[in-house]
């Protein structure tokens, strides 16, 4: 299964970064990748969202939903697909204070099967996913740092 870690450092307060990335029905406000996001339930620190995200290499919308767990006390989020168009989606997002500002990591397993598909293009979504999460990153790092 294809992983990807990405991370990016924002001049900004941990706690402001954080408050960020749990309010994650405000993503479509300034996240370009992100179509909508619905959240569907939510008790205590998890949260279950439904979301559409672009992917505009191939003009595509994907579907899921997906299941956020947040702890507080280490500053980090589990989050899974639930159901939806990938064949697994699960990883973590870490928030470190560091250098006066925040760390954020992402770390993300993923398998996403086209059957008439081959490896060429497996190479192209991985980039793809790459290029998604480092978007998602800069769009925390703007949003935190405006």
């Amino acid at each position: 299964m294809p992983h990807v870690s990405v991370s990016v450092w924002i001049q900004a307060p941990l706690e402001k970064v954080y408050a960020i990335a749990k309010d994650n029905a405000s993503f479509p406000e300034f996240m370009d990748d992100v179509v909508s996001l619905t959240i569907v339930e939510q008790e205590g620190n998890r949260v279950v969202s439904d979301w559409v995200g672009l992917i505009p290499t191939f003009r595509l919308k994907v579907r899921w939903r997906q299941e956020d767990v947040w702890n507080d006390e280490n500053h980090t989020c589990a989050f899974r697909q639930v159901k939806g168009d990938y064949d697994q989606l699960e990883g973590m997002w870490e928030f470190i204070e560091e250098n006066g500002g925040t760390t954020l990591k992402t770390e993300l397993d993923y398998e996403y099967n086209v059957p008439t598909l081959g490896a060429l293009v497996k190479k192209v979504i991985h980039n793809i996913v790459i290029k998604n999460l480092e978007g998602m990153n800069a769009a925390f790092k703007k949003r935190a740092e405006g």
